[in-house]
C-alpha cells in the first residue's frame, strides 16, 4: 500500500528510496537503543516493563492501555483493511453513494468525523476477517500458530516472485528511477512536510521489528541474542522494503505508481497478465493476514495480564474452562477492533497508531538516560554506539517527526483534505487510560484494606471440626 502513496506524495522515485532508507535508519538507532535496554533488563514484558524501570507503574500502565485502546487493535484493524482492498482484484465489494456515506457523521470535537458508512463493503469484509481470527484463537492457541506457518510461507513466495518476476521478466525501464511527476512533486516547505509524511509510511512497515524484547526473558544469552537479532532483522527488513519499491517502479512510473489502488497486483499484472496479477494480489492477501493473526492471538495477552494484576476489568482476565484461551480478553478485542474499523481506513488507522507509537518510542529513547543515571552499575552486555550523540540525535529526531506529523493532520484537516485529525483521536483515546488508572489504583487499595469477618456458621463448623 506504502509505494503508491508515497508515489502520491513526492512525485520522484529518488525521494521515495530515500524516504524508505532514511526511516530504516531513525528505526535503526532506536533499535539500538532498544537493544541496550533489553540487554540490560531482559525481563519478559519488553517496553512495559522498561516504562516501570524508567518512569514508574502511571506511564506503564498507560502503555498498557494504549495497546489495547490504539497500537494493537488499531493495527489489527488496519492492515486486515489491506486484505479486503487486494481481495478486489478478484470481486467488487458493494458501496453506498457518496451522499449516503456521509449521510450519517459522527462529530467529536477537535478531532473531526466518523463515517462509519464509508466503504462499507471494504469494511464488512474486514470486520468478518477479524472475527473469523478471534474464534480461532477463542478455540484454538495451537491452531492459530499453524495457520501463522501458512501466512509466513505466502508472505515468502509473495516477496520472491514480485521482486524476482519484476525484475527478471518485466520489461521496465530503469529510467523509471530518475523520472519525475512535476504535477504531483511539491517543493519548498511542502515538500518536507510531504517527506516526514512518506516516512510515517515506512515507519509503520518497518514497526514491529523490536517485538523479541517482549520476550527477553526467554532469550538465551539475550546480552548478545537481543543486539543482533534486533539490528540484523531489521537491516534485511529495510533491503527487502527497498528492494519491493525498486521493483514495482521498474515496472511503473511514478506518476502510474501515484494512481494505481494495488500497486503491486497492478505490476505484476503489467509483467504476468491477468493471471499473474492475481497470483500476486492473492499470495499478498494471505501474508497480510499473518501481522493480522498474530497481533489478534498476542495482543490479547497483555489486556489479560493487565487484569490479573488487578489494572483493568477483572473479567478480561478469565481463562475459558475448555479451551483454556483468554476468551473474554479476545472478545473485548474484537469488539474494539469492530469499533477501529467503523472508524477509519487503512491510511487513518495506520497513522494514527503508528503515532502513538513513536510518542512512547520517545519516551523509551529517553528513557535510556534514566536508566543510566538511576542504574549506573546495572550489567549492559551491549551499549549503545555513539552514546550520548546518537541517542540525542534520535530524541531530536523523533520529537521532530511527531511535531512535523502533528501539524500535518491538523493542516489537512482543516484545508479539506482529511475529515478527521488521525494524531489527536490516537491521543484522545490513549488519554482515556488515565482516569481508568486511578479508578483500578483506589479499587486495589479499598480491597486490600477490607477486613474479612467470617460468618457464626463458618466459625461453629472450624469448632466441630476440630
Amino acid at each position: 500500500m506504502r509505494p503508491a502513496e508515497m508515489a502520491g506524495l513526492l512525485g520522484s522515485p529518488l525521494l521515495i528510496l530515500l524516504a524508505w532508507a532514511m526511516a530504516g535508519i531513525f528505526t535503526l538507532f532506536s533499535i539500538m537503543v532498544l537493544a541496550e535496554i533489553g540487554a540490560m533488563i531482559p525481563a519478559t514484558g519488553g517496553q512495559y516493563i522498561f516504562m516501570q524501570h524508567m518512569y514508574g507503574n502511571f506511564w506503564a500502565y498507560l502503555y498498557g492501555w494504549s495497546n489495547f485502546a490504539v497500537i494493537n487493535t488499531a493495527g489489527a484493524a488496519g492492515i486486515t483493511f489491506i486484505f479486503s482492498q487486494y481481495a478486489q482484484y478478484f470481486f467488487k465489494l458493494p458501496s453506498f453513494s457518496p451522499g449516503t456515506e456521509h449521510a450519517i457523521a459522527l462529530h467529536i470535537p477537535m478531532i473531526g468525523d466518523i463515517l462509519p458508512l464509508e466503504d462499507f463493503g471494504t469494511k464488512m469484509l474486514t470486520l468478518f476477517v477479524l472475527i473469523v481470527f478471534t474464534f480461532i484463537s477463542y478455540r484454538s492457541t495451537k491452531l492459530s500458530g499453524g495457520i501463522q506457518v501458512v501466512f509466513t510461507v505466502a508472505k515468502v513466495l509473495a516477496i520472491v516472485l514480485l521482486v524476482g518476476g519484476l525484475f527478471f521478466w518485466g520489461k521496465g525501464s530503469f529510467e523509471n528511477f530518475t523520472t519525475d511527476a512535476p504535477s504531483i512533486k511539491p517543493s519548498g516547505f511542502a515538500m518536507m512536510l510531504a517527506l516526514v509524511a512518506a516516512c510515517n509510511g515506512a515507519l509503520q512497515a518497518y514497526d514491529g521489528g523490536y517485538m523479541i524484547v517482549y520476550m527477553a526473558g526467554e532469550v538465551r544469552n539475550p546480552g548478545k541474542t537481543l543486539p543482533r537479532s534486533l539490528i540484523a532483522g531489521l537491516a534485511v527488513c529495510i533491503a527487502i522494503y527497498i528492494a519491493i519499491t525498486a521493483a514495482i517502479m521498474y515496472i511503473l512510473p511514478v506518476q502510474s505508481m501515484a494512481s494505481s489502488a494495488l500497486v503491486a497486483a497492478d505490476a505484476a499484472r503489467n509483467v504476468f497478465g491477468f493471471v499473474g496479477g492475481g497470483i500476486i494480489a492473492f499470495l499478498i492477501c494471505l501474508s497480510v493476514l499473518g501481522p493480522t493473526n498474530c497481533t489478534i492471538l498476542s495482543s490479547p495477552r497483555i489486556t489479560y495480564a493487565m487484569a490479573q494484576e488487578k489494572n483493568f476489568f477483572s473479567w478480561a482476565g478469565k481463562i475459558h474452562p475448555k479451551y483454556k484461551t483468554p476468551s473474554n480478553a479476545l472478545m473485548l478485542h474484537l469488539i474494539w477492533m469492530s469499533v477501529m474499523v467503523f472508524s477509519g481506513s487503512f491510511y487513518i488507522l495506520a497513522d494514527m497508531y503508528i503515532f502513538i507509537v513513536f510518542v512512547f518510542n520517545l519516551m523509551l529513547v529517553y528513557g535510556l538516560f534514566i536508566l543510566r543515571r538511576k542504574m549506573p552499575d546495572t550489567p549492559r552486555p551491549y551499549k549503545v554506539w555513539g552514546y550520548p550523540v546518537v541517542p540525542v540525535i534520535v530524541l531530536l529526531l523523533n520529537a521532530f517527526y511527531l511535531v512535523v506529523m502533528l501539524y500535518n493532520d491538523i493542516n489537512n484537516y482543516l484545508t479539506g483534505k482529511t475529515h478527521i485529525i488521525n494524531s489527536v483521536f490516537g491521543l484522545a483515546l490513549t488519554a482515556i487510560g488515565i482516569p481508568l488508572y486511578w479508578y483500578f489504583k483506589m479499587k486495589k487499595k479499598q480491597e486490600e484494606n477490607i477486613i474479612v469477618v467470617p460468618l457464626e456458621e463458618d466459625v461453629i463448623k472450624e469448632k466441630y471440626s476440630k
